[in-house]
């Protein structure tokens, strides 16, 4: 295949105003500096303990755990467009905030309003790009975001560690100015997509769970999240058990993001040709081999062969899970349905490190085990929801605003 074939293959036949919304994703990424580095911010520069820092960290945490409900009613109720922007420059103005202040409590205050803001965007993005790209183009259009996320995050983390030992308040400028960058930029050039013509449901999000097969994917969502989170929550300190330094760990986190970079482009094409149901049951497989034989490793080489496969599996997830979801959401309740889908993997975020620390304790085997085991639970679980996933794609409307 020529270059020009290979890059149409995998570009071409998207919308300019998705091509925006991707500019933008991958800009706001390359600023995203404040999170990864928040913790050593309040301890090292504000002389929070440990334990007061990680308090601060959950309020934030708790607020995202509502951001994406407030994001998705307001995108069916007032637009993509507006929320997209709103929650974009409310985060950015927030994370001023964040850095300025020096008491206790209004550090506290800033960071659960931090987390309220910072993922409103999240189900206005999805909408959006449910609501441009047809069908049959979404499941790559889903992954193309995947990739300058992380693309946007990996440059990110070396250039917000640059720019930290210069002082943490360049951090907090960069990241907000990046916020209101993508904020502006979507207002300015993404036409608004939500359509008119669907009834304006008040059901909030009850509407969402009485969907038995969206709430069925919302569960597996969650179990998945559940794993997934352990790559964050969990590996490093099976790995310090194994004698192994933070650095080791730092490589496998590099490992993954470099897997997604490089392999994402060439198979993000490939995922919407088959049945969605059936792809997102292999990615989620493929998740359970990479952490349950995490049992294995005791060396960082095959802790990082193992990250491997949960990667290939992440990039399959992420892909396809979002795609799903905007063929099950009705076009006026794209939002509710994102802002759920989201929720259940931000809830995820909280048992995450509860019990995966507790089962650590157990021994890092049993911890792996387990994981292997949830992943193939919920892959079963995806298998049945298989033939209503189908029935319902197999009545999905055309996309309501395919504007270029």
């Amino acid at each position: 295949m020529t270059a020009p074939g290979f890059l149409r293959t995998r570009l071409g036949g998207l919308p300019k105003s998705f091509w925006v919304l991707w500019t933008g994703t991958l800009v706001n990424r390359l600023g995203t500096m404040v999170l990864p580095f928040l913790a050593l911010y309040l301890t090292s520069e504000r002389g929070l303990s440990v334990a007061t820092a990680g308090t601060v960290l959950a309020l934030l945490g708790i607020g995202q755990v509502f951001s994406q409900l407030i994001g998705g009613m307001l995108a069916d109720r007032i637009g993509r467009r507006a929320t997209l922007t709103g929650g974009m420059l409310a985060t950015g103005a927030i994370m001023l905030v964040l850095g300025y202040v020096e008491r206790l409590e209004l550090i506290a205050v800033a960071a659960l309003l931090l987390g309220l803001a910072l993922d409103v965007f999240r189900p206005a993005t999805q909408s959006i790009v449910a609501d441009l790209v047809p069908g049959a183009d979404r499941t790559r259009a889903f992954g193309l975001l995947l990739w300058a996320i992380n693309l946007g995050f990996s440059i990110a983390m070396v250039l917000g560690g640059t720019l930290a030992r210069a002082g943490f308040t360049t951090l907090f400028w960069v990241d907000a100015a990046t916020c209101v960058l993508f904020g502006l930029l979507v207002w300015r050039a993404v036409p608004e997509t939500r359509g008119d013509g669907g009834p304006r449901e008040r059901g909030g999000f009850t509407v969402v769970l009485r969907d038995r097969v969206m709430a069925g994917l919302m569960l597996v969502s969650l179990v998945v999240a559940f794993v997934f989170l352990q790559s964050l929550a969990t590996l490093p300190l099976a790995m310090r058990e194994d004698g192994l330094s933070p650095a080791g760990y730092g490589l496998v986190m590099a490992v993954n993001g470099i897997v997604i970079v490089v392999v994402q482009p060439l198979v993000g094409h490939r995922l919407g040709r088959w049945d969605p149901s059936r792809v997102l049951t292999f990615g989620i497989l493929l998740t359970g081999l990479g952490f349950g034989a995490t049992a294995f490793a005791s060396t960082t080489p095959v802790y990082a062969v193992c990250a491997v496969f949960w990667t290939l599996g992440e990039i399959v997830i992420q892909s396809v899970g979002v795609a799903i979801v905007a063929e099950l959401a009705p076009p006026h309740l794209r939002g509710r349905y994102n802002g759920a889908y989201g929720t259940a993997a931000g809830l995820a975020a909280f048992v995450a490190p509860l019990g995966g620390t507790q089962l650590l304790v157990l021994g890092a085997p049993v911890l792996w085990s387990v994981c292997f085991g949830l992943c193939v639970a919920a892959a079963v679980g995806q298998l049945l929801l298989g033939n209503a996933v189908r029935r319902r794609m197999a009545t999905t409307a055309v996309p309501v605003a395919a504007v270029g």
